[in-house]
């Protein structure tokens, strides 16, 4: 399968997966000069900015993640928030859903910015 749709197709999983825990799926694929945010969820009082990886085994999942990409979506989900008042005033959290081959996906909550 053809990267981009791959990533798509991740994504995917992930917001059926977020949803199944009880989120609402706010805006997917939120791009900003500063980067893009795979998924933005909401449940209750809290709003999550969720990177998406998508990979053949969740040990090149777990290598896939870098901390400049983690710091873009820091930089991009305050962008967010100043278009969305309304969620100006919740919680946030950042975190991680692993998509492999043959495997449930993995949910790594409040990654370390």
């Amino acid at each position: 399968m053809h990267t981009k749709y791959k990533g798509i197709f991740g994504e995917f999983i992930a917001s059926i997966y977020l949803m199944l825990k009880g989120f609402r799926i706010e805006e997917r694929r939120f791009k900003t000069h500063c980067g893009e945010i795979d998924l933005i969820a909401s449940k209750d009082d809290l709003v999550v900015f969720v990177e998406v990886k998508s990979r053949k085994s969740m040990e090149k999942c777990f290598n896939s993640i870098k901390k400049r990409q983690l710091c873009r979506i820091q930089r991009a989900s305050q962008i967010f928030l100043m278009h969305n008042p309304s969620l100006a005033g919740h919680q946030i959290r950042y975190d991680v859903v692993f998509i492999s081959d043959w495997c449930l996906p993995v949910h790594l909550e409040n990654v370390c910015m």
